[in-house]
């Protein structure tokens, strides 16, 4: 059995909230080896003049703790 590790990223879009959320995603992997999934925990936008004008996704991303030596 290994352990996991799961952190919160805040990703933003202009687009959509899949868009926010695989820009999460995107940027957790270039730190973090191995992501092993994703849970969307939140998902907001800013409005301005009635239209949105930016997706926010909070998602959890969870990943295996590296051990010494591995």
């Amino acid at each position: 059995m290994s352990a996991v590790k799961i952190i919160k990223v805040l990703g933003t879009s202009e687009e959509s909230f899949h868009d926010a959320t695989q820009e999460a995603v995107r940027e957790a992997s270039r730190t973090i080896e191995d992501v092993h999934g994703v849970e969307i925990e939140d998902q907001t936008a800013s409005v301005e003049d009635g239209e949105i004008t930016q997706y926010k996704t909070t998602v959890e991303v969870a990943f295996p703790v590296k051990h010494g030596g591995e």
